[in-house]
């Protein structure tokens, strides 16, 4: 079992990375999707998975859509970072999507975080955690245990914005511009002051939501 002292650091995961084309980081996990033939060989994948899985005894977040298989592995013992038994468990992810003729096409996978401004996380995360039947991290989002919610982070602010809800959407840094332009031509203000972390769009009638990338800091937390 994997410890503190096994995560990788952004760095070794950057380098890990240039050797898996196939794969992003997102959020504590390294994420892809594969692009079956047919619903039949993405099935045959979710199977070579699965065997993997159990050899490795280190199992994915997987969801199957159709043709296509969404993977995400992170290492919950770990605190949900990423070990180099994710990096292992991608490499034989890959090995098993090539044996079937899977076309990777990680750029599909984002992740949507729900951000909520306060003064006082403290004050509010308990209802949320135990409403939702999520646990929280030791950075103090709330997460699903079961990998299937939307993680949901405590902006903390001296002054909330009049909207407190928003929604964090999380890109690879190489996929995020065409997301960004296409948002730019709805009309909506997009607010590049933080690029190319993240970008504040505002819609017309004042909501807000953040394209985020994984090139480093995200919105209110430190790099």
């Amino acid at each position: 079992m994997a410890g503190k002292e096994d995560v990788l650091t952004r760095e070794q995961i950057d380098a890990a990375l240039a050797t898996l084309p196939d794969w992003r980081y997102r959020l504590g996990g390294l994420v892809t999707v594969y692009k079956a033939p047919t619903s039949a060989v993405a099935l045959e994948l979710i199977a070579a998975v699965g065997r993997s899985a159990e050899e490795q005894n280190h199992h994915p977040d997987l969801d199957w859509r159709y043709n296509r298989v969404f993977i995400r592995y992170t290492s919950h013992d770990a605190g949900g970072e990423v070990t180099e038994r994710d990096v292992a468990a991608a490499e034989a992810a890959s090995a098993a999507a090539a044996a079937v003729g899977a076309e990777a096409q990680p750029g599909l996978f984002r992740t949507v975080e729900v951000g909520i401004d306060t003064a006082d996380p403290a004050e509010i995360a308990e209802v949320w955690r135990v409403a939702l039947g999520y646990r929280k991290t030791a950075g103090g989002d709330l997460v699903d245990p079961y990998g299937r919610g939307p993680n949901i982070w405590f902006q903390e602010t001296r002054t909330p914005n009049s909207s407190r809800f928003h929604l964090d959407v999380h890109w690879s840094q190489a996929e995020s511009g065409p997301v960004l332009e296409k948002t730019a031509a709805t009309g909506a203000l997009m607010n590049r002051d933080h690029a190319p972390d993240w970008v504040v769009v505002t819609d017309a009638q004042g909501n807000r939501l953040c394209v985020c990338t994984e090139a480093g800091a995200q919105p209110g937390r430190p790099s």
